[in-house]
């Protein structure tokens, strides 16, 4: 019960299997892309100002559409989306690698890009809000430390394949290779079987589009955790676009690597990050995640101090390797308290109008950034983003603690419904956080001495654990005789035989006494017991008390498989 978390867990999940494997196909390819291009419009027009411009133009209709994005992952079914979105982009890199391989002009091609850079941020929001439906809440920080390893490792390896791929093909077909791996992705992503249900909560849709984007703005800032967490992301990313520029300024200046130093730093981002991830899907049980989150901006700002006296590429490549494993501290800890704090029916707003801000601090500090080096110098603007950062994430310290004490609170608060579900033999295998997950969601139900709690030939669909009081347990049998079957009292649990096999009720439960009962929805009930090996003692007592009521009948479980 007490086994930890790994950045496997999430894997257990059949959706989620599908959904990182979609995401895997298509990052892959999204690298091979974005060299291919690069490599297209050089050779196509002579000129590394059309790559720099391609950049810009990719960049802007991301930067427009990230918040209304969020808005059309909320008002459609998230998992269709996507597959559309997926189908979309391939056709439009299809009409790409045939405009390259007819010659056509950049400025089309270019053109092809912005469309389909376009729809990432609708496509981002909907897979940030559908993760906490494809994983129980215990696995979300594994889910998205996984994300993030595979993006880090395709960081590496990804311009390499691309690379690699134009050793032995011309760019288009590089460019359709890409085509067919987002056609691979919306495979994969059309088998999941979780569903979204669409919402709207700006006037049933009829409010203007601006209103509808500000609703994720007005989320972040009605709640001081959310705020802070959005705040603490947004500035690491600062940093990160700080980075794009200075990274080929040290390459230059510091370390005498050339151009080719600016992937040697980046690949060193990528290796930290995929070296933290495993600690980091550990580290959000952590009882106070303020302190975690503050050391890990310090600590992905600090090592830049260091380019003030070091010149070896060596020890900068391990700087990077310390900064790239404390960014995946702070992103990854403020996803996953993003999305657990936040309503679902406005999730992928938040994360639309997240992606917004991110996108912006990327513009922001790249523009900055090359001020700063022509007013004050290399040397000052290291200091500004190694020292000056990390101070201003200590300033927020106050906040940080008071969310850490929300927290603390709501875990005491619970307390006595994880003893009380711990005490069940049925949760023997069960690990701790799914315990705690499973008493955030349930529910307090009093019910009156001779109600009936449930009735025997009804559906089943909540397990139910007995708080106090004494219940009584009656069954018709298969041979058509009324049974009266052993009372239960306080520290006992019913209901689980239907949810297991998914059959309708096989007993009648009426309060003798007045009772207090925690009441668990069978779709928790059910995702609580497929994460793990079900408990020896939950299958058993499963098997003896349907022996009881239908002898002829053996347990199947089939409600588990459907689970």
């Amino acid at each position: 019960m007490t086994t930890k978390p790994t950045l496997r867990s999430s894997l257990r999940h059949r959706d989620y299997r599908l959904f990182i494997g979609a995401f895997t196909t298509s990052c892959i390819g999204s690298w091979a892309y974005n060299v291919a291009l690069a490599v297209w419009l050089i050779e196509a027009t002579g000129s590394a100002g059309w790559v720099a411009g391609s950049t810009v133009a990719r960049f802007a209709p991301a930067l427009v559409m990230s918040a209304y994005g969020g808005v059309l992952a909320e008002r459609f079914e998230r998992v269709r989306l996507m597959v559309r979105v997926d189908w979309l982009c391939a056709a439009l890199m299809a009409v790409m690698a045939g405009l390259m391989a007819l010659g056509a002009p950049a400025i089309a091609v270019v053109l092809v890009a912005m469309l389909t850079s376009s729809l990432g941020p609708v496509y981002q929001p909907a897979a940030a809000a559908m993760t906490p439906q494809l994983v129980p809440e215990r696995d979300l920080a594994s889910a998205n430390a996984l994300r993030n390893t595979v993006d880090n490792i395709c960081v590496i390896a990804g311009p390499g394949l691309g690379a690699l791929l134009l050793l032995v093909a011309d760019p288009w077909l590089a460019v359709l290779a890409n085509a067919l791996t987002f056609a691979v992705s919306a495979l994969l992503v059309s088998a999941v079987r979780q569903r979204s249900e669409p919402v709207d909560v700006t006037e049933g849709g009829q409010a203007g589009p601006l209103a509808q984007m500000l609703v994720g703005v007005r989320t972040i800032g009605d709640s001081t955790t959310t705020a802070v967490l959005v705040g603490f992301s947004v500035l690491a990313t600062f940093v990160y676009g700080t980075d794009t520029v200075l990274f080929v300024v040290l390459s230059e200046e510091r370390l005498g690597t050339g151009p080719e130093g600016y992937g040697y730093l980046l690949a060193g981002l990528g290796v930290g990050g995929v070296a933290a991830a495993g600690v980091v899907a550990r580290m959000e049980r952590l009882p106070r995640l303020g302190p975690v989150i503050v050391a890990g901006l310090a600590l992905y700002c600090l090592p830049t101090l260091l380019f003030l006296v070091m010149g070896s590429p060596a020890l900068a490549f391990a700087a990077q390797v310390v900064r790239g494993a404390s960014t995946l501290v702070v992103d990854v800890l403020a996803i996953t308290a993003l999305q657990r704090a936040v309503p679902s029916d406005r999730l992928a707003r938040v994360f639309g109008a997240f992606d917004g801000l991110c996108l912006l601090a990327i513009l922001v500090a790249s523009v900055l950034t090359p001020v700063s080096l022509h007013l004050v110098g290399l040397d000052v603007t290291l200091w500004v983003v190694g020292l000056a950062v990390p101070v201003l994430g200590l300033a927020a310290w106050p906040l940080l603690a008071r969310m850490d004490a929300e927290s603390a609170g709501r875990r005491a608060a619970l307390a006595p419904r994880v003893r009380l579900l711990s005490g069940i033999g049925l949760f023997a295998e069960v690990r701790e956080g799914a315990l705690e997950q499973l008493a955030g969601q349930a529910e307090e139900v009093s019910v009156p001495a001779g109600t009936a709690v449930v009735t025997q030939g009804e559906p089943a669909d909540a397990f139910y654990v007995i708080e106090s009081g004494d219940l009584a347990v009656s069954s018709t049998g298969e041979d058509g005789v009324a049974r009266e079957l052993p009372e239960m009292g306080a520290g006992t649990g019913f209901g689980e035989i239907g949810l297991i096999e998914a059959i309708p009720r096989t007993a009648t439960v009426t309060a003798r006494t007045d009772a207090a009962l925690l009441k668990v929805s069978g779709q928790a009930f059910l995702a609580a017991l497929t994460a793990d090996q079900p408990s020896a003692a939950l299958l058993d007592g499963a098997s003896v008390r349907l022996g009881r009521t239908h002898p002829g009948r053996s347990l199947t479980r089939a409600g588990l498989a459907e689970g």
